[in-house]
């Protein structure tokens, strides 16, 4: 699974994959992907350097990157306590209410809430940089539009490429006049904070929209048929997030969420704006029916809703509160009915990848020799 992209970074497949866990990572690398870190969970500087530090170790010599929720335009003096003060009172009884309803139980005094999404926050996103840009990163991928200027010369000084994850041509034509140099068209049935263009559309206009650059499709892939499918639409390799959850390294804090995530099916998830307050596909839930209850008060823009919710999402993780227990996946869950390891996902991907070129051959007349 080889094309012009892998080849320039180095990597045996072009299977590009994203994920909060450092172990997925590097074991993504290490069969021959290229394993790229989610980083904004990291607010501390150090816990980013110790992950990084980890995969260093543990890559064994293969590439490997990093992305960042960073906006393309800098917001001034806003700090979390301003954020917070913004948030109506009505919405933080409607989390109250709702946990009450499900009995979920408070925290233990004085235990922190977990994760809170402020690594949108420029400030958050330059650390996060700073540290990153001390190890020997190939790839920055930036999943909220395109980094900002100074930030694509400091990357491409460093020779490390910059890719930019998108939902429509337009949005991909954007990211080409802003210098980047991977666009990542991530469909309709991915995971996380999505578009309305399914993937079998959207791959090739973005391909035709910033030809020559390169094209990863994201968005409902998890088999190596689909992985031969999205490079005969033009794309130069697959991004891949979902599909890993559910691998051995993989760290969910809960296993009754990796129970709901194998009974799954590609119909029982939802594009709601529940979590962050834009749409991102994630498991259907109560929580999420909640919150997108005509009734209810509707969810907060971004990123209000995601500090509202940080608590009561730490809280229904922790006491595995089942009807309220989700996370963002892709329609792609489906497919995901077993815990395997990375690299017997990756074997699987080889094997439906040859199947799919060899039927296509065959097809066309072709035989393995020519």
């Amino acid at each position: 699974m080889q094309t012009e992209l892998s080849k320039k970074l180095g990597v045996e497949h072009a299977v590009f994959g994203f994920t909060p866990f450092p172990a997925v990572a590097a074991a993504i690398s290490r069969a021959g992907g290229f394993g790229v870190l989610g980083a904004v969970r990291y607010t501390a500087p150090d816990d980013l350097k110790r992950d990084l530090d980890w995969i260093q170790a543990h890559v064994d010599g293969k590439p490997y990157g990093l992305d960042v929720v960073m906006p393309a335009k800098k917001v001034e003096g806003v700090t979390e306590a301003d954020v917070e003060a913004m948030i109506p009172e009505g919405h933080r009884q409607f989390v109250k209410d709702t946990l009450a309803k499900y009995g979920v139980p408070e925290l233990a005094e004085g235990e922190a809430s977990g994760w809170r999404i402020t690594g949108w926050m420029e400030q958050v996103a330059r650390t996060q940089l700073d540290v990153a840009f001390d190890y020997p990163i190939r790839l920055l991928a930036n999943a909220l539009g395109s980094p900002p200027a100074d930030v694509i010369d400091r990357a491409h000084e460093q020779d490390v490429l910059i890719a930019a994850l998108a939902g429509s041509a337009r949005h991909a034509r954007k990211h080409a006049d802003a210098g980047i140099d991977i666009v990542v068209a991530q469909g309709y049935e991915a995971g996380g904070h999505t578009g309305e263009i399914a993937s079998m559309v959207l791959t090739p206009e973005v391909v035709d929209a910033v030809d020559p650059l390169p094209v990863l499709a994201a968005g409902g892939i998890g088999s190596g048929q689909q992985v031969a499918a999205a490079l005969a639409l033009g794309a130069q390799g697959v991004w891949l997030g979902s599909l890993w959850l559910t691998t051995t390294e993989a760290e969910l804090p809960s296993p009754r969420l990796i129970e709901k995530l194998l009974a799954a099916g590609s119909g029982d998830t939802v594009r709601s704006r529940a979590l962050t307050g834009k749409p991102a596909r994630q498991l259907r839930t109560e929580w999420t029916d909640a919150w997108d209850d005509p009734d209810g008060p509707g969810a907060l823009p971004m990123p209000l809703q995601g500090l509202l919710c940080a608590e009561a999402v730490s809280r229904i993780q922790k006491y595995e509160v089942e009807p309220l227990l989700g996370t963002p996946v892709g329609q792609i869950v489906g497919r995901m009915t077993s815990e395997r390891s990375v690299q017997a996902v990756f074997d699987d991907l080889t094997r439906g990848f040859e199947k799919a070129v060899d039927r296509i051959n065959r097809i066309a007349g072709r035989s393995d020799g020519q």
